[in-house]
This record gives structure tokens, C-alpha cells and sequence, in this order.
């Protein structure tokens, strides 16, 4: 066991700080008119499409995503939730996500998750996110993304979002949600983090601020020096907690009450037995527990049809069980029965597993609310001419 310093200086989130890059501007909004010879910016406010004008495309870079995000956990964990709560009713349309994969390269892929949220301010559009592992040792994020919204009066696209920022927001806003509902007969004081990447520290993020009284840390990845430097980032998150670096999965799945497994695995790796019963563990990454493992366990999911494809976790399990007697109610379905007597009630003697597959449901969710704050604040690139 390692015991990390506390104390960090200029502390920053995993992916780059927005900066000046070329042209980009940190704040402000420009306008690109494709009908001007030479391209140029002119600054003017945010404006939906006018009918008689040619519509625009509104861009948002990483910079102003991450400056409208900022600080806004909560808000994120509320949004997640309603977004869930609407799915559980029937009024979204999540077809399943399509995987891009390439001849040679297991570990590579392009996912396309298209989505529409009904409600009251319904959303459509799709998200494009490539994961491609070996991208941490070129210097870059393991993860990047693109996130298109329609009109949903003419089906054209209003805005082109980046998304990768937005994505591990919706992933982390999701597992402090399910960490919040799930541990309020006993809340933990430390949790783990297996896997020491960009989802796990905004999971850390948001699991703060919706599970108080978090002392202690513990953490593990497969490269010791990740953790080491992960560990700073999150000292920054959580001032005053002890944190320390495990030297194995297993050490930092009986660590504490509540587990976060967020990593790259493609094949199942992790026995749920070295859990202590009762711990809560969120199951980002999908596919490190072992199959068998998961059939003792409560399973919470987003979406029984997503969940149980594509040879995660709890897809095998299903196979090798021959039913789905095993999966509990989805999130959506708990936040629905909250308050009510015939709610789902964990066994204190079980694991409870929450596997979200990840609906894209919840990225125009969340890319709505962005969009919405970005032209409220001035922020982005107005494209003019971009479409016929």
C-alpha cells in the first residue's frame, strides 16, 4: 500500500486545459460566413434560424463545453435523472448503438448512439465516440467525440457539439446518481476507483457532491505511474481525504462500500467475490466482471435490451444462465418507485452491481442543456451557409 501526499499544486482535470489553439478564441462568439472569399470571424450574438435565411450550424469547442460544465455536478445528476425518468415512462426512442470495429484491432472502435428525449423539452440528435486505448501512450485522450442536434421541426442539424467532455459528464453524472440511490441506508466513507483515467476522476467529481462524507481513497490501474498521477488530480477533488494506491483490482474491490470499475478491459478479468457484501459497485466499464459472479449479485441497469449485448458482463452471464431472472429494475424504474413500499429493496448481505450500457438518451440530455447555456452566454461558432 502507498500512501500519496495530499498536496497538489495548480490542480487540473485529466484531459488538456482549454487554451489558445490557432484561431480558437476562449470566449466570445464568432460567425463564419461560407458566402465571404477569404474566411474570416465576425463577433455576434447566438440566433436560431430565421425563416427567409439560410440557417446556421452552431459549433461548441472542448473550451467552452468544459467553461459551461464547470461546476455544475449536481445540475448534471438532476438532468441525468429526469432524462432516465422519461425513458422509464416510454417517451424516448434509443435505437441500439452501432459499433464500428476494424479488422486487427480489437481494442478499437467508433460507436454511434443516436437518441430522442421526449418530455417537455424534447431533444434528437446523435453521438459519435471513438475509443481508441492506445491514443494514452501517443499523449492524447484514450476517448474523443461529436455530438449532433437536430431540429425537431425540420430534422436539420442546429448544432455541432464536442463531445467528449459531455460523454464521461453523462457516464459520471449516472454512476453518482445510482451511487446516491443506492447507498442511502449506508452511506460509505471511502470509495474505490479501479481504473485511474478520465471517467473515473469525473465520477469522483460528481459522486462528491451526491454522497457526503467521503474520507478515504483508494485506487488502482494496471500502470502504477497513472495512479500516482491520478491520485494528485484527485486530492485536488477531495481535499483532506486519505488516499491511497492499491497494488491489485481485487484490494481495491474489498476497499470500501461503494466501488467505481471504469478501465478499458475487453474481456472479463474481476471476481465479484472479493467484494465485501453489501458493496455497491458501479460497473462503468462493463466488461471486467467475471460472468458467473454477477448471478448472486442485485444488477441495476440503464436498459435490459441494452445492457445485455455486445458481450459485456452481464451478457454473458445471461448466455451461460439461459434467462435474466438475475437483472433488477432499471435506474429509471427506481426513480419512478422512489418513496413507494413496493420499491426495491437491496438485500444487506448482497453486492448490488449497477451496469449501465450507456443511452445516448442522456447525451442530448445533457448536450441540450449545454446548447441552451452556450446561447444564452454568447458562446460558439456560428457557421452561416453550412446547409443548402
Amino acid at each position: 500500500m502507498i500512501h500519496v501526499p495530499v498536496l497538489v499544486e495548480n490542480p487540473a482535470r485529466l484531459s488538456p486545459p482549454p487554451g489558445p489553439r490557432g484561431g480558437d478564441r476562449a470566449l466570445g462568439l464568432d460567425t463564419i460566413r461560407s458566402d465571404v472569399p477569404a474566411p474570416g470571424c465576425v463577433p455576434g450574438p447566438p440566433r436560431a434560424p430565421v425563416e427567409g435565411l439560410k440557417p446556421v450550424m452552431l459549433i461548441l469547442r472542448h473550451s467552452e463545453v468544459a467553461q459551461i460544465l464547470d461546476g455544475r455536478e449536481l445540475d448534471n445528476i438532476r438532468t441525468v435523472g429526469d432524462a432516465y425518468r422519461v425513458h422509464a415512462q416510454g417517451d424516448t426512442a434509443v435505437p441500439h448503438s452501432v459499433f464500428l470495429r476494424f479488422p486487427g484491432q480489437p481494442r478499437n472502435r467508433i460507436i454511434g448512439l443516436p437518441a430522442y428525449r421526449g418530455g417537455q423539452t424534447p431533444v434528437a440528435g446523435m453521438k459519435w465516440i471513438a475509443s481508441f486505448p492506445a491514443n494514452i501512450e501517443r499523449g492524447i485522450e484514450r476517448a474523443s467525440a461529436s455530438i449532433i442536434l437536430n431540429s425537431l421541426e425540420t430534422g436539420r442539424p442546429e448544432a455541432l457539439i464536442e463531445g467528449s467532455l459531455i460523454s464521461a459528464t453523462r457516464t459520471a453524472a449516472s454512476a453518482a446518481l445510482a451511487a446516491e440511490l443506492l447507498t442511502r441506508d449506508r452511506r460509505p466513507d471511502g470509495l474505490a476507483l479501479i481504473g485511474c483515467g478520465v471517467i473515473n476522476l469525473e465520477i469522483l467529481r460528481h459522486v462528491r457532491s451526491a454522497v457526503p462524507g467521503l474520507k478515504t481513497l483508494s485506487l488502482y490501474d494496471s500502470s502504477p505511474q497513472r495512479a500516482v498521477e491520478f491520485a494528485a488530480r484527485a486530492a485536488a477533488v477531495l481535499p483532506g481525504a486519505e488516499i491511497v494506491t492499491l497494488d491489485s483490482a481485487e484490494r481495491a474491490l474489498a476497499a470500501h462500500g461503494l466501488v467505481s470499475i471504469a478501465t478499458s478491459a475487453i474481456e472479463p478479468h474481476l471476481d465479484l467475490k472479493a467484494a465485501v457484501p453489501g458493496t455497491v459497485v458501479l460497473h462503468i466499464s462493463l466488461r471486467d466482471l467475471l460472468p458467473e459472479s454477477l448471478l448472486d449479485a442485485h444488477n441495476i441497469v440503464d436498459d435490459v435490451d441494452h445492457a445485455v449485448r455486445e458481450r459485456t458482463s452481464l451478457d454473458l452471464a445471461v448466455q451461460a444462465a439461459g434467462h435474466r431472472d438475475f437483472i433488477d429494475p432499471t435506474i429509471g424504474r427506481l426513480l419512478l418507485e422512489e418513496g413507494s413500499e413496493d420499491g426495491f429493496a437491496p438485500e444487506p448481505d448482497r453486492t448490488v452491481v449497477y451496469a449501465p450500457f450507456g443511452l445516448g438518451v442522456l447525451d442530448m440530455a445533457l448536450a441540450d442543456d449545454v446548447l441552451a447555456s452556450a446561447r444564452a452566454r454568447g458562446l460558439g461558432v456560428l457557421v452561416e451557409g453550412f446547409l443548402p
